[in-house]
């Protein structure tokens, strides 16, 4: 029998981190994804790499690059075949989302299907925006519509006058192109002409604008501003709260867009902190770790580790390659017993601590040379073997200082870091996404690649685009590749980690 199935999974209303978890399980287990314009495709990076995506469509007034019968006929076929499919719809699938409608043809089919509900727009912009649906002091209903009747329901048209009487706040979704019949029809039938009402554009992202005004005004707001869609309306007396409670674009780095240069699989950190101050992380993954060219050595130096007196190593990469190479090589931690530890940084001994391994030594700056400082005033190293674990291509300054101090040091390769093979592809989409406020660099590495990267995608363009965007750099050595490659650094991190970079940025974007 065919395991496949069909999830409809609601995305929420744009913020990544307004996914629920059940949402996020289904994404990391698809095998096929089929998504709508209106689901922040930074979700997309939840699914597998092997997992086939294709875009749906688009709203509003673009042309649809599927219909809803090819959408029907895609579920069907890949479920059939045995694949996991997740239809990934923005807010949630069963709110004006045809989530009913897929849900009814998959049934009809016999296909295995579950229904993961989402966060609302309906509901959640407003919120972002200010404005909570209800208060128990001023109103106890919420009534919910389309903005964009489809077609005559079986009930008949909207009764616009019992909306505009029942004293609930009144929320329109996808009401732009209608925005002006609408709220005409609201008054015809009794709203008063002085009822505020507010429209909100890309409710909960980075690119949040809201207009407010009064059921009489704000559709000529809207046109005078050229609000496209997505726009959620909402009108009602909660409106007014929005003076006193509105939080969403009064974050420090509200809508300012940086681009993100670290590796994939670290970025997670620096771009869950800089949206939650408000900021649009844009993510080029400049840079990727592998295997290094030749593993002999490491090897070698692994299968006689007792020997060494100190292990260096400087970053949270190497760490998790030497630990890994260590037990694929048949050792484990016991082996390391004998040897004292050094870690450049703070994230370097996090990263030994995640292996039950304490550092002995770690600079007050996390730097090649506050390493060598450290030794050269607390550690005898003359005659003592140090092994030297970091990425290939790092800088010559640490063996040969360490052996001006009298150690006798083997370096080996853990990694090398080279430029993700989608790198180029992400790069022209971020560009084409629009300017930028900032980019970051956490190491040399990110520097040269993606600047590598800009300049073989679309040079001028590619050099245009950063020409306007504030550099802030992790640490001095960053800085000083940035300033090589013909970069001006407008500010480098006090603390050399993660925490210090994003202090760093508010201090040079967030208004006084």
């Amino acid at each position: 029998m065919s395991s496949g199935a069909v999830y409809l999974v609601g995305a929420g209303p744009g913020a990544p981190g307004l996914l629920t978890l059940r949402g996020r399980e289904c994404l990391e287990r698809a095998e096929v994804v089929i998504y709508d314009q209106l689901a922040n495709p930074a979700l997309l990076g939840f699914a597998p790499r092997t997992a086939l995506r294709i875009f749906a469509g688009k709203h509003g007034r673009a042309e649809r690059l599927l219909e809803q019968a090819e959408i029907n006929a895609l579920l069907i076929d890949h479920a059939r075949a045995g694949r996991r499919v997740v239809r990934l719809k923005g807010g949630d699938p069963m709110l004006f989302g045809r989530g009913a409608e897929e849900a009814c043809v998959l049934a009809a089919a016999g296909i295995v299907f579950e229904i993961v509900p989402g966060v609302s727009s309906a509901l959640a912009v407003p919120a972002c925006a200010g404005i909570p649906v209800t208060h128990r002091d001023w109103v106890s209903g919420v009534t919910i519509l389309t903005g964009h009747e489809a077609a005559p329901k079986g009930g008949g048209p909207v009764r616009w006058d019992l909306i505009a009487s029942a004293g609930n706040t009144i929320v329109l979704l996808m009401g732009v192109v209608q925005m002006a019949h609408n709220l005409a029809a609201l008054r015809a039938a009794g709203l008063a002409d002085d009822t505020p009402a507010a429209a909100i554009r890309w409710g909960s992202t980075p690119r949040q604008t809201t207009l407010v005004g009064t059921v009489a005004s704000l559709a000529d707001l809207v046109a005078t501003r050229r609000l496209r869609p997505p726009v959620t309306v909402v009108i009602g007396e909660v409106v007014r709260l929005r003076e006193r409670i509105a939080w969403f674009e009064k974050r420090p780095l509200f809508g300012r867009r940086i681009l993100l240069t670290r590796a994939r699989h670290q970025a997670g950190r620096l771009q869950a902190e800089l949206a939650a101050l408000g900021a649009e992380p844009v993510e080029i993954a400049a840079i990727e770790i592998a295997p290094p060219a030749e593993l002999a050595p490491l090897r070698a130096a692994l299968e006689s580790i007792e020997n060494y007196d100190w292990i260096v190593l400087t970053s949270e990469n190497g760490v998790h390659r030497f630990v890994e190479a260590l037990l694929e090589c048949g050792r484990d931690l016991r082996d390391l017993h004998r040897a004292r530890l050094a870690a450049i940084g703070p994230a370097t001994a996090r990263a030994l601590a995640a292996w039950g391994l304490r550092a002995d030594l770690v600079p007050e700056e996390f730097v090649a040379e506050s390493l060598v400082e450290a030794f050269r005033s607390g550690v005898a190293l003359a005659g003592q073997r140090v092994l030297l674990a970091r990425a290939a291509g790092a800088r010559e300054l640490l063996p040969r200082d360490l052996r001006a101090l009298g150690a006798r040091v083997d370096e080996v390769h853990t990694y090398v870091s080279r430029i993700p093979a989608d790198a180029p592809a992400e790069a022209r989409l971020a560009i084409a996404g629009g300017p930028l406020d900032a980019v970051t660099f956490t190491s040399s590495s990110t520097v040269n690649h993606l600047l590598d990267v800009l300049d073989a995608t679309d040079p001028g363009a590619a050099r245009a685009w950063l020409e306007n965007a504030r550099v802030v750099c992790i640490g001095p050595v960053t800085a000083a590749t940035a300033r090589e490659r013909g970069l001006r650094v407008d500010a480098v991190a006090e603390t050399y980690t993660i925490d210090g970079l994003v202090t760093a940025l508010g201090n040079l974007l967030a208004p006084p």
